[in-house]
């Protein structure tokens, strides 16, 4: 038999068949979310197993670097809440120890640059950063060779910003809606109360508020705390009949109260209204806000779902130096017949795709689900 033939039958024997083909994977879908409520942010914290106090401290850190940064750019305060809103989620996702949280701040400020049509380079936000901790004799030009290695290392994380994000470039800037309120609840723009709220709203920033609530919200909020700091109080703001109309609620405007007054009682020398009052004049304030909670019923949190008891990690002595055993993070994207990528192998299981309309992908998981159900039937047999 010659070689050919020999070949031949191989190919047509059953023994040498070609194995089937792997199956195929359905993909993961990451819907994006624009709001990113209290419960789901403290379970992505417990999930990558981050010190809170650490989270607050890198928090409050990249925020105030992103402030000090925008200033000497000279770039808008649009710019500085988007940047801010992607550092947040950027580092829901993504652990401290994976990055330095100065790298991230930058990444995202270059992503929100773009985004706000505010455009700057790498090497200039780089450079800028640069030169806030030397003299002016020391100043550095953006297209000094020193700044290559850092600048491509923001441009590299800017692909993971975006992905942190969902892709989703729906911004939110409360201090446009803050000055139409203002004038609304006849107050000038050059008022004590209309300062100290405008400025309220950048504190805003430093919080986890802006990925939580609406810009409506943290306008009315920025408002009400600002009068009751001044005790100039806006009557008309806190009655809430203006609730319905900007689709807020008590709850939600007590909730974003109850952050910024956290924020300058623990954090008042790292904020800009801070340094401005007596530290007891917080306390003062929050006081009638806690018995109108208490009275009302308010929950300190909105949109808080009462779970059953779940099984802890075992305690961690020292503020988080234990280790955690490993929980599902719920903002990693999932398949439509519920699978979750590998720790630390995103991507690489099949492809990722963003979607924005979630009922679309509610819809598409429904009908893909269907092929990858596995039915089995028991029957019982009589011996």
């Amino acid at each position: 038999m010659t070689p050919e033939n020999a070949s031949d039958t191989a190919r047509q024997s059953p023994e040498c068949a070609l194995p089937p083909p792997p199956p195929i994977h359905p993909s993961f879908i990451q819907v994006a979310k624009p709001y990113i409520f209290e419960q789901t942010i403290q379970d992505c914290i417990a999930a990558m197993g981050v010190n809170p106090l650490r989270e607050e401290a890198l928090r409050l850190q990249g925020v105030a670097w992103l402030d000090s940064v925008r200033r000497v750019l000279h770039l808008p305060i649009r710019t500085f809440n988007t940047a801010v809103v992607y550092y947040h989620k950027f580092r829901l996702v993504h652990s401290d120890h994976e990055y330095n949280y100065l790298d991230a701040a930058a990444a995202a400020l270059f992503t929100a640059c773009k985004i706000e049509d505010t455009l700057k380079k790498s090497r200039e936000i780089v450079c800028a950063a640069y030169n806030l901790k030397t003299s002016a004799s020391e100043h550095l030009a953006p297209d000094d060779p020193i700044f290559e290695v850092h600048a491509r290392g923001v441009i590299g994380l800017e692909r993971l910003m975006l992905e942190a994000s969902g892709f989703d470039f729906r911004t939110r800037h409360p201090q446009k809606i803050l000055i139409k309120l203002a004038r609304h609840y006849g107050l000038t723009h050059q008022s004590e109360a209309s300062r100290v709220a405008y400025h309220i709203s950048q504190d805003l920033y430093r919080t986890f508020a802006p990925v939580k609530q609406t810009k409506s919200t943290m306008a009315l909020s920025c408002l009400e705390l600002a009068g009751r700091l001044l005790d100039q109080r806006v009557e008309a703001a806190e009655s809430g009949y203006d609730y319905e109309q900007w689709k807020t609620s008590r709850e939600e405007i007590m909730e974003t109260l109850f952050d910024l007054l956290e924020l300058y009682t623990h954090q008042r020398s790292s904020t800009t209204v801070g340094p401005q009052f007596p530290p007891d004049r917080f306390l003062t304030v929050r006081i009638p806000l806690n018995q109108e909670a208490e009275a009302q019923n308010i929950p300190r949190h909105t949109n808080w779902v009462q779970r059953g008891k779940e099984p802890r990690t075992s305690d961690v002595k020292g503020g988080g130096g234990g280790r955690r055993d490993p929980a599902v993070h719920p903002l990693t994207p999932v398949t439509a017949n519920g699978d979750r990528p590998k720790p630390g192998e995103r991507g690489r299981d099949g492809a990722v795709r963003f979607m924005l309309d979630p009922e679309c992908a509610e819809a598409e998981k429904a009908q893909v689900d269907g092929y990858f159900r596995v039915e089995m039937e028991e029957f019982e047999v009589e011996e």
